[in-house]
């Protein structure tokens, strides 16, 4: 099998952004943002998804942390985007429920090629971890673009925003994890009626 690995660049005035994604990983990870807590969701997506991932990021965090978590969100889309290539043999969908202590995630990606975004992380804390959380709903939104996924990831309960934020990141990660194995009663086919994702 060819190697699903994807290493991308994005460069822009505001950010500097280098991500590196192996789909058949074991879960380990690099991340470093600059955003401990965004570090620490970005550490789920690999460990829980078992892919290796390297994030490495420097942004104008004197400014807010807003273009650093939306330019990650762009570079790891692309970067499974790109590891995931023509999409043959894949499963294309998955989905998992997550929970952690009092709270329940559930998310389910599909791989379509249209992308999409459904999010209620319900979180409602001004801050959760030093971000503001509309951060996260505008990571996995970037992610879900450039992925051109249809991801949906929901908050089912919980009181505690660092629990529902673990548990939706976790929740994703295992509902990607499922998404892009390769099935082998697939022979290889693209899975869909219209032939290609």
């Amino acid at each position: 099998m060819t190697a699903r690995i994807a290493t991308v660049e994005r460069n822009t005035a505001e950010t500097k952004i280098s991500v590196t994604v192996n789909l058949d990983g074991t879960g380990k990870f690099v991340t470093e943002t600059g955003i401990g807590f965004f570090d620490h969701m970005l550490s789920h997506i690999a460990k829980h998804g078992v892919f290796d991932i390297e994030i490495r990021a420097t942004g104008d965090l004197h400014i807010d942390q807003h273009h650093t978590v939306e330019d990650c969100g762009i570079a790891l889309g692309e970067a499974f985007a790109r590891a995931l290539g023509d999409k043959a043999g894949i499963v294309r969908a998955g989905s998992a429920y997550m929970p952690l202590d009092e709270a329940l995630a559930f998310a389910a990606v599909d791989l379509s090629g249209r992308p999409y975004a459904q999010l209620d992380l319900r979180l409602l804390g001004r801050e959760v971890g030093g971000m503001p959380p509309d951060l996260l709903d505008h990571f996995l939104e970037s992610f879900a673009f450039t992925l051109k996924a249809a991801v949906h990831v929901r908050s089912l309960s919980g009181t505690n925003d660092h629990h529902k934020a673990e548990a939706c990141f976790k929740a994703l990660a295992r509902a990607l994890d499922a998404a892009c194995r390769i099935d082998p009663r697939r022979g290889g086919e693209i899975p869909s009626t219209k032939g290609t994702l």
